[in-house]
């Protein structure tokens, strides 16, 4: 009997020991689908194209000013000064835009919109995230100097950045799988164009190297959340930096007198902008559509 007993419970254990696998092998694959529907294990990794809208705001300076190059020999920084010897823009600047020829008229710079498209690829490992894109936005952030000269008159240069091509990097992580938080950097290629306003009607004022293309650079950082399978919409943050050296202003004689403050330096004068950097700061929300 106790064979018996024993032979039928090595029996029970070898048919458990086969049924196993078999139960293995019959179970559904697991769904890595969350209580949504939506599939968190493939998201942010693929192709994408993004939309995206928002307000651009340019970085104003107490500090900003117009540099004067009497004689135009290439080197700013010189002093504009009368017949007298007094200095002819002694009134003072504001980095701004004048409201009147009276010093210290001015308005402060204005938050513009931006809007634009993107194309980029992300590649996901885990939770970490990592991808390139191209991107090309509009914008109308305008960043103006005024100065103000003893005649009295005012004079104001504009620079607004009109489009930019740009190419960054993105690193991010996704815990849930259904969300993005990413920082980004990279490079930027820009149109800026430039407008010259005074109130001085008697001398000549010629523009020179307007519109030209500038390089600069981006960092920034955002976070992006799917709201379907293929649709994510985002909040991002963006600051970039141009170089924006070229633009000048040559002043000639025009309907002046030859005591002229322009013209007593070496016939003519050149105006530009004292900082070169044209700063912006935008915020958008973006609109992906992932492939």
């Amino acid at each position: 009997m106790i064979h018996r007993h024993r032979f039928a419970a090595a029996l029970l254990v070898a048919g458990s020991m086969t049924a196993v696998p078999a139960l293995a092998q019959d179970a559904p694959p697991q769904d890595t689908r969350d209580g949504s529907g939506y599939d968190r294990d493939s998201h942010f990794s693929g192709p994408y194209v993004s939309a995206f809208g928002g307000i651009s705001i340019p970085q104003s300076g107490n500090g900003q000013s117009l540099v004067f190059d009497r004689g135009t020999d290439g080197t700013f920084g010189d002093t504009v000064v009368t017949s007298t010897g007094d200095n002819a823009f002694a009134p003072g600047f504001c980095g701004g835009s004048f409201t009147s020829s009276s010093p210290g008229n001015c308005e402060t710079d204005k938050s513009r919109g931006e809007y634009g498209a993107r194309i980029g690829y992300d590649y996901r490992m885990d939770y970490i995230v990592v991808g390139a894109l191209v991107e090309g936005n509009k914008s109308d952030a305008t960043d103006s100097t005024s100065a103000f000269s003893s005649t009295p008159a005012a004079y104001r240069i504009d620079r607004q950045l009109d489009y930019a091509i740009s190419g960054r990097l993105r690193v991010g992580i996704t815990p849930m799988g259904g969300a993005l938080f990413y920082g980004t950097a990279g490079v930027s290629y820009a149109r800026v164009d430039h407008i010259f306003t005074t109130t001085n009607g008697a001398n000549s004022f010629t523009p020179n190297r307007d519109d030209d293309m500038v390089w600069g650079w981006q960092a920034g950082g955002g976070a992006e959340i799917m709201v379907t399978d293929n649709v994510s919409l985002g909040l991002e943050y963006l600051y970039s930096r141009y170089n924006d050296n070229k633009y000048s202003v040559n002043v000639s004689q025009g309907t002046a007198a030859d005591t002229n403050p322009f013209v007593l330096g070496g016939g003519t004068t050149d105006i530009r902008m004292s900082d070169h950097r044209f700063d912006t700061y935008a915020g958008r929300v973006t609109l992906g559509f992932h492939f």
